[in-house]
C-alpha cells in the first residue's frame, strides 16, 4: 500500500529527496496544477464544470459545439479559456528550476494556459494543445491569444478570411501524434514519474501513465485518483506548497 502523507511540508521533502536520486524524472500534471495561479480546474467544487452555463461546459468546450455554435464558443472561449493574468506559481518554477538542473526531463500536460513555458521549462509536452497558438483552418496562419481576445465574434483571418481555430483538443479530436509519442517516450524512459493536479478520468491522456516501467511513483493531489494504489507515495495536499522546496 502506497504511503500517503498530507502534511504539505512533509511532502515537498520527500519530493526533493526522490529529484535528487532520480535518472530520468518526469512530471505529468493536469489542472489543479494551475489553480494556484487563479485558473480554476474543471472537476473539483469549485471547478468550471460545477458552475452554471447555458450549455454545460463539456458541451461547450467539444467539437461539435465549436462546428455548430461557432460565436457560443468564442463566447466562452475568450471568457474562461484564456486567462492572460496568470502568473505560474511555485509548482511550475520549481519544475522549471528541475530542469534547468538535470533533474527532470520533461513536463507532460493536459493544460493549455502555457504556465510551465512562462515558468522557463523548455521540454513540455502538451497533450491539448495551447490557448497561445491559433490556427487558421484555411492557410494555417497563426494568431496569439491576445489577437483572439482583441477580436469580436468569430474571428477570420487576415490574411485569407478563413476561421481561426484555437490550437487546442477539443472533445471528439485526436490528440496530436507527435506530442503523443514524444509523451509516451518521455514516460518510458523515466525512473520516477511525479503525477501531479489530475484527477486522471480524462483518456487518452490519463492512460499514458500506463507506459511508465520505473521504480518510483509518485502522485501529489489534493482528492483521491485512480493511481493511488499502485504508487509508491501519494501526497495528498497543495501542489504548489509539496514543490516548495
Amino acid at each position: 500500500m502506497a504511503r500517503t502523507i498530507t502534511d504539505a511540508a512533509e511532502a515537498a521533502t520527500e519530493l526533493s529527496k526522490r529529484f535528487k536520486r532520480a535518472r530520468s524524472a518526469v512530471f505529468f500534471g493536469g489542472a489543479g496544477v494551475s489553480t494556484a495561479s487563479g485558473i480554476p480546474d474543471f472537476r473539483s467544487v469549485d471547478g468550471l464544470y460545477h458552475q452554471h452555463f447555458r450549455y454545460p461546459p463539456e458541451e461547450m468546450l467539444g467539437h461539435d459545439f465549436f462546428v455548430s455554435h461557432t460565436e457560443e464558443f468564442y463566447d466562452f472561449y475568450r471568457e474562461r479559456m484564456i486567462c492572460l493574468s496568470a502568473r505560474p506559481n511555485r509548482a511550475h518554477v520549481k519544475l522549471a528550476e528541475l530542469e534547468q538542473e538535470g533533474s527532470l526531463a520533461a513536463v507532460v500536460t493536459q493544460n493549455i494556459d502555457g504556465l510551465h513555458q512562462a515558468a522557463g521549462s523548455r521540454v513540455v509536452h502538451e497533450l491539448h494543445g495551447s490557448v497561445h497558438r491559433n490556427v487558421c483552418t484555411r492557410c494555417g496562419a497563426t494568431y496569439s491569444a491576445e489577437w483572439v481576445l482583441a477580436s469580436e465574434g468569430v474571428p477570420h483571418c487576415e490574411k485569407c478570411g478563413g476561421l481561426v481555430k484555437p490550437d487546442v483538443v477539443l472533445y471528439g479530436e485526436q490528440l496530436d501524434e507527435r506530442v503523443l509519442l514524444a509523451s509516451v517516450k518521455a514516460i518510458a524512459s523515466a525512473d520516477l514519474l511525479v503525477i501531479g493536479g489530475t484527477s486522471l478520468v480524462v483518456y487518452p491522456a490519463a492512460g499514458l501513465i500506463n507506459y511508465f516501467s520505473g521504480n518510483d511513483i509518485v502522485v501529489v493531489n489534493r482528492d483521491p485518483t485512480p493511481a493511488d494504489t499502485s504508487s509508491d507515495l501519494v501526497c495528498a495536499c497543495d501542489i504548489a506548497a509539496a514543490f516548495d522546496f
